[in-house]
């Protein structure tokens, strides 16, 4: 099994519950297709770099997940039928992308857990 990265836009005019049922529904896609969910990120409502069907802002999602090569076609599938999103990308990691996403993580949990120690 390989490990990818998946990021996909959704359009602004959803609802911010709205956004967070469509990100479930392509975890759950993931999970069905046999993936190992590692790891999942919500960017919220973000700037575009250019205007995307006339809209300039979209909810950002990232999933990292393992999964055979096979079933990578069938994701991008999905994401292509539902009219909710903008753009999408999946990309394989190797193994320095990997260590490198592993050491992004460790530095936001320490982060986090510094916010909750300053804020008690």
């Amino acid at each position: 099994m390989n490990q990818y990265e998946t990021v996909f836009i959704l359009t602004p005019v959803l609802s911010e519950d709205q956004a967070k049922e469509a990100a479930k529904k392509f975890k759950k896609t993931l999970t069905e297709l046999g993936a190992k969910i590692v790891h999942e990120e919500s960017w919220g409502l973000k700037k575009l770099a250019y205007p995307i069907q006339k809209k300039s802002t979209g909810f950002y999602h990232l999933y990292e997940f393992q999964a055979n090569a096979e079933k990578i076609a069938d994701l991008e599938i999905t994401y292509k039928r539902d009219e909710r999103v903008l753009r999408f990308l999946t990309v394989k990691l190797d193994k320095h992308a990997i260590a490198f996403s592993e050491k992004r993580r460790g530095k936001a949990k320490a982060e986090k857990s510094g916010k909750k120690e300053k804020a008690a």
